[in-house]
């Protein structure tokens, strides 16, 4: 089981990376999302999946003993999906907008867009 999830971890870092290196920005946020969910897997893997065994302490015990699912890494994957939801939610909306300015998605084209911006401003005010 362990070595099936190290080889889906390393297909998720791989195509999240991947997906960083290209020009669009639809596929940046689509890598920085594989990234996250590689991460979440990454937690739950090092905290030793169990099946079966909660940490449940008994009404006879004094002390949680044996095997048992560590509940602090399943609380913090939750807290990461939710706050890598919302940031890809902000995230979608500043991509359509800038999509909505600019007319694509390309990187490069956006940093030039904002260089001639710059030098149109820099001609119209020449003081500043």
């Amino acid at each position: 089981m362990e070595i099936l999830l190290a080889i889906l971890l390393g297909g998720l870092y791989a195509a999240g990376f991947y997906l960083m290196m290209r020009r669009s920005i639809v596929k940046l946020i689509l890598g920085l999302v594989m990234l996250g969910h590689a991460t979440n897997l990454l937690i739950l893997t090092v905290s030793r999946v169990t099946r079966g065994e909660p940490a449940f302490i008994g009404p006879s015990e004094l002390l949680l003993t044996g095997t048992y699912g560590d509940p602090l890494p399943q609380a913090l994957i939750l807290t990461a999906i939710v706050i890598g939801f919302g940031l890809q939610a902000f995230a979608l909306v500043l991509v359509k907008r800038a999509y909505q300015a600019v007319g694509t998605d390309d990187i490069d084209a956006i940093r030039s867009t904002e260089l001639l911006m710059a030098y149109k401003k820099k001609k119209k005010n020449p003081k500043k």
